[in-house]
């Protein structure tokens, strides 16, 4: 995966490390902020894929303003690999066609596939805009694969399509795909969504390969690129250094899920049977608007910390914070309640808090979310939990998880200075999903389940 789309001299060298597929970001070729006028002259023009056979290396007259498409298929060919890049087309349209925009052009931000030969294999149109006034969003939803000899089927998608059913997760039901390229130019938002974070989330989630290509600009927050599997990656993250990075890693044609994914299984350590306990004797929770009663085990449940509200993101979440070498704390919003159960082996000059929403986030973007999420507090007052921080000491030992509406959940979780972490287990267990983990290798910043309602947008 390489960040800057002018690097044609690395190629002979990718070549010889057996690279057999590159993927650039977002935006890398035009850039930002432009209006649908300005980036006109920046478009090229591209025939269907899927009606005309075309290597625009070979072939550079057959069409005219397709000058970076040229470009991109020769460094294909020259590399011998596949080679997946982003960028703007212009596709004119008739007055007659009722969607065609005033100025007779539809523009698109546009992936585009290149098989090793320099062929044009296929395209991808971006159907969840991010405030793109340059770029139409097309009528019909593309549900793009592809093949390689070298790993079978790829599926393809940009940036803030990760976030929403269409065509993201319904390319995935329906196709027999393991592996996804995912250009992005992706703003990170910490806690909960920061770039790598959602990345190795949806890797896990859907038991893929993503290989994630964002743009580095860290300047408008926008860092963070992997090599995911569900069990392993490969990322760089770097908010300081202008300069980006080039990753290469060698992934399983066939990735493993997590192992113990659906039910509780093999050895059972005292936290994980007091987790199944506290399942098995459904503790009675009545709601009021300003606090929850819950009959629990009374071990556990002394001196019940104070709910307090705090903003995470845009939204308002209901929190208690997690005080104590060990606990189990429960919070509840609408139909959602999260449970921790944790332990820690010291405690820190730190403020964590187990925090939950169920609702509409209507911020940059609307779409509907439960949430789980254990965080670190930006200080020790209760209005910084939520705020965005990347080094923390924390270290827990822990069980959280929710009676979720959905069957999408997507595991969060990161520790100090960017770093990824993978959960022990994780699953559906007595109509709750949690996530299980010990031994944490750095303190904790986020532990969340992020569940997305796509039938209530």
């Amino acid at each position: 995966m390489l960040l800057s789309w002018n690097r044609a001299s690395c190629f002979l060298t990718l070549r010889a490390l057996g690279v057999q597929i590159i993927v650039f970001p977002e935006d890398g070729i035009h850039g930002f902020n432009f209006t649908r006028t300005s980036i006109y002259p920046f478009l090229d023009f591209m025939p269907s894929p899927q009606l005309v056979r075309w290597n625009p290396c070979l072939e550079p007259h057959r069409f005219n303003d397709t000058e970076v498409l040229q470009r991109l298929s020769c460094m294909a060919l020259k590399g011998k690999m596949f080679l997946v890049a982003n960028l703007g087309i212009k596709q004119p349209c008739l007055s007659s066609d009722p969607g065609c925009p005033s100025d007779g052009r539809y523009q698109f931000n546009t992936n585009v596939v290149f098989s090793s030969n320099g062929t044009l294999v296929d395209r991808y149109r971006k159907h969840n805009l991010y405030f793109e006034a340059a770029f139409d969003t097309p009528l019909k939803v593309d549900y793009i694969t592809f093949d390689t000899p070298f790993a079978g089927k790829f599926g393809i998608f940009t940036c803030f399509d990760i976030l929403f059913f269409d065509p993201a997760v319904r390319l995935l039901r329906a196709s027999a795909v393991k592996h996804v390229v995912y250009p992005t130019a992706w703003m990170n938002q910490l806690p909960l969504l920061a770039a790598i974070e959602i990345q190795k989330a949806f890797a896990i989630a859907f038991g893929v390969n993503v290989l994630a290509a964002n743009i580095h600009h860290p300047s408008l927050g926008m860092t963070g690129s992997g090599i995911h599997t569900p069990l392993k990656s490969f990322w760089y993250h770097d908010m300081e250094d202008p300069k980006g990075h080039l990753i290469i890693a060698q992934v399983d044609k066939s990735p493993q899920g997590l192992v113990g994914t659906e039910n509780a299984a093999g050895k059972m350590d005292p936290t994980h049977s007091k987790f199944l306990k506290i399942l098995s004797s459904s503790p009675h929770c009545e709601k009021d608007a300003q606090e929850v009663h819950c009959d629990e085990d009374a071990e556990w449940n002394m001196n019940t910390p104070p709910m307090f509200h705090s903003e995470m993101m845009y939204d308002n979440f209901t929190l208690v914070p997690a005080w104590g070498k060990k606990g189990y704390l429960q919070v509840c919003s609408n139909s959602l309640c999260c449970h921790l159960l944790y332990k820690r082996p010291t405690l820190s000059k730190e403020l964590y808090a187990l925090g939950v929403f169920d609702g509409l986030h209507t911020v940059h973007g609307t779409y509907y979310i439960q949430v789980c999420a254990l965080v670190k507090c930006g200080g020790l007052g209760f209005h910084t939990c939520g705020q965005e921080i990347t080094e923390a000491s924390g270290i827990f030992e822990f069980h959280l998880w929710g009676n979720f509406s959905t069957s999408y959940i997507f595991p969060l979780f990161l520790t100090s200075g960017m770093t990824l972490e993978i959960p022990d287990q994780l699953g559906w267990e007595n109509d709750h999903y949690f996530m299980r983990k010990s031994g944490l290798s750095s303190g904790l910043v986020t532990a969340a389940l992020y569940g997305r309602l796509y039938e209530r947008n």
